[in-house]
Parts: structure tokens; sequence; C-alpha cells
């Protein structure tokens, strides 16, 4: 009699881990996505497979979205139509193809690495701020400037030049100037970058940010002077290094004529917006 209770007791609970096991395999079914990708069709649920994960390669950086034309593609004025610039842009075009050439001016931080068959690992780099754009076309030539050792040392890269292997902004920035070779004579301070420096982010569709900083200057003599309203220098403090009798004096060397000269600019939206619409389809293919 024992032995059947015993049996009996086993049976019933064996009854009730199946009766558990059933209500988990409902609860889970019921929960499942398949089952509901399915919906209340008898037939078998189909498999869903998970959505794919969105990888974001953060070590690229992000083209700038701004309406910006280097500055090499509008030719000077002349008085027949510059043929020569066309055909060199078909050639720059072809060179940003292979090199990333990216959006800077005068003031901003660049990183360049070069080829160089003296150096030890058969590349230069180089990390400056950049005092000077110019030339046209595959002309066009960049100075950066670093002080090391206590030293200045400038630069002058060709920007189309096939020995250029990387060109990289550290810090993407405008001064209140177009040209900021004063900086030779300005105190090193200004003229001093980390060659180890980061990368600082910018957004790429707002304002460039601009540094209206105003550097400090050695005594004089000066390799020119800057003081003269030809060379119209907003960051400069001439209080700190000039008397106002010489700034008075400078004054006498202004040229009010040329602010209603005609012929020393002119205007060329036409031809960027017309150069713009070249470049963009000559990129795209």
């Amino acid at each position: 009699m024992a032995a059947c209770t015993k049996r009996l007791d086993r049976f019933i609970i064996s009854l009730r881990l199946l009766r558990n096991l059933q209500l988990q395999n409902e609860r889970f079914l019921s929960t499942s996505p398949c089952l509901r990708a399915a919906g209340n069709d008898s037939e078998s649920p189909k498999f869903v497979p998970p959505s794919k994960p969105v990888i974001v390669d953060k070590t690229q950086t992000v083209a700038s979205l701004r309406k910006f034309l280097s500055p090499e593609f509008i030719p000077p004025r002349q008085r027949t139509d510059p043929l020569k610039f066309s055909i060199e842009r078909k050639d720059m075009i072809r060179r940003r193809k292979v090199l990333n050439i990216p959006e800077f001016y005068v003031g901003s931080i660049l990183a360049v690495i070069m080829a160089d068959p003296n150096a030890s690992g058969k590349t230069n780099r180089f990390v400056g701020i950049c005092i000077q754009r110019g030339g046209k076309g595959l002309g066009a030539t960049f100075v950066l400037r670093n002080i090391i050792n206590n030293q200045g040392v400038e630069i002058c890269y060709e920007l189309y030049s096939p020995r250029i292997q990387k060109i990289e902004v550290l810090k993407l920035e405008k001064r209140l100037d177009d040209n900021l070779m004063y900086l030779r004579d300005a105190l090193p301070e200004y003229s001093t970058v980390d060659p180890e420096m980061k990368p600082v982010p910018f957004s790429p569709t707002g304002e460039v940010p601009v540094n209206k900083i105003k550097v400090r200057m050695r005594p004089k003599p000066w390799s020119k002077r800057w003081e003269r309203p030809k060379f119209n220098i907003q960051g400069i403090r001439f209080d700190l290094s000039l008397t106002p009798e010489q700034m008075e004096h400078a004054q006498k060397w202004a040229q009010p004529w040329l602010e209603y000269d005609m012929l020393k600019e002119y205007d060329t939206s036409k031809l960027e917006e017309q150069i713009i619409k070249e470049v963009q389809q000559d990129m795209s293919k």
C-alpha cells in the first residue's frame, strides 16, 4: 500500500512539472517576435532577422557642407578668356580625386605629411599655423609657421605638389586679417603650435569661427611698416608698440583714392557659381 502511494505522488509531481513547462512555452510563444510578425495565421511563423546595427566610423572626418570654393580656382582678371586656367582646373580636379585637400583658411592650424627621401621614415610631418595663401591654379601655395627650439620655422608648400601625401586640419578658424606674415615680428608665443596637437572638432554646417586675437609685437625694427594704412592690419596691438605721434605719422602714407579704384577688384560672384558647378560635376564622376 505504501509503494502504491509513493508511485501516485511521483505521478502527480510529474504531471505538475509537465503543466508548468506547457505554461512556460505558451508564454514564450505569445511574446515571440516571430509569432507576432506572423500574426494569427495557422501556418508556422517565418524567421524575422534582427535589424542590422548602424556602424559609425568616427575616425573619418565629416565633409564640409558649406559652399566653399578654394581661392586658387578663381583666375586673376585678364583681358582675354583665361583658357589656361580652365585647362588647369581639370588637372586640379584630377589631383583632388587622389588627394583630399580640405577646407582651410589663413589662421587655421594644419598638419602636412610630405614625402622626404632624406627622412628616416621617408616622410616628414610638419605642424604649423597657415600665415599666407597665394598663387592661382596649379601654382597655388600656402605657408605654415611654427616655433621649434626657440627658432621660427616656415615651410612654403605647393598645394598640388605630388609629394604631399596628406593635409590634415587640426583647427579650422579664421583671423581678422587675410595675411599673417606679421607674425614674424610678433612674440614667439603667437606662432607656437604643439606638434602633437589633437584635431579640434568643428561644425561642417555652421559658420567658420573667427579668432579675434590681437598679437603683441616685438620692439622695432620690423620686416615691414605694418602700421601703415595700405596693409590695413587689424590683428596687432599698435598701442603697445608705437606712440600716438608714430601712428599719426603713419597716416600720412594713406592712399584714400584706392577705395574708389574700380580696376583693383572685380565682381567674381557669377564666375564663382559657374566654377562651383563645374567642380562639383567633375568631382562626382
